[in-house]
């Protein structure tokens, strides 16, 4: 479950402004006249989420822990 929380972690990381690597790779690929701002702007839902799925994992273990007992 730690490592659950740790790649999550990892992925907010990457994605979450000023110095999200991501978000300069999204630039790179956006088309022309779209600024950083939007690009930030366009991130925050996903940080959000990222946030709510690790609270979910840290109150109900069970939701990362199911798939791999399955297997």
């Amino acid at each position: 479950m730690v490592r659950v929380m740790m790649l999550i972690n990892m992925g907010i990381a990457n994605l979450s402004p000023p110095f999200g690597v991501l978000l300069f790779v999204m630039k790179g690929v956006s088309p022309p006249g779209t600024t950083m701002g939007d690009i930030y702007r366009a991130a925050i839902p996903f940080v959000i989420i990222d946030f709510i799925v690790i609270l979910l994992v840290m109150v109900f273990p069970a939701v990362a822990l199911w798939l791999p007992s399955i297997m």
